[in-house]
């Protein structure tokens, strides 16, 4: 009865491993519909990294000054990153929306504030203000689906 009995328990979990295993791909490709909310909400590889906000030298508004403060994105990841669609922000409302940008695996780019032409290194907001507050504000990343992706703030938090 016993050698019976254990024959059925190597088959039931025989059977259990069989059954997760397909259900596998279907969830790590993103289809799984019923996965709890802290699989959806994993760490992503791009994040925000050194923020220059408070532009060295005299704020005078010069486009050299503008260009002086910046937001660096980095991806962290092995694989590249298209991060289109995606904005950056301030705590006021200011936002950049970034074009077509794929950031390969271990790289970065700068948000610069000012007027510049766009390349590998550097995108420009093509603004004539400035953008980060010096006493104090917060750099929101956000996907395409404007889910943060990423924070980083500096100085008071007030109100």
């Amino acid at each position: 009865m016993s050698c019976h009995l254990s024959r059925i328990a190597v088959a039931v979990a025989g059977a259990a491993a069989l059954a997760a295993i397909a259900a596998l791909p279907a969830v790590a490709a993103g289809h799984g519909h019923h996965a709890p909310a802290q699989h959806h909400n994993s760490r992503s590889a791009v994040v925000l990294g050194a923020i220059q906000y408070d532009s060295p030298g005299r704020d005078d508004r010069s486009n050299r000054s503008l260009n002086a403060e910046w937001v660096t994105v980095k991806n962290t990841g092995r694989l590249p990153v298209n991060i289109k669609g995606w904005t950056l922000s301030d705590k006021s409302g200011h936002s950049y929306r970034f074009g077509n940008l794929r950031l390969n695996g271990h790289s970065q780019i700068r948000v610069h504030t000012g007027i510049g032409h766009d390349n590998r290194r550097d995108v420009y907001q093509d603004r004539r203000a400035y953008v980060w507050d010096n006493t104090g504000d917060i750099a929101t990343l956000r996907n395409d689906h404007r889910r943060i992706v990423d924070a980083e703030s500096w100085g008071r938090h007030g109100h």
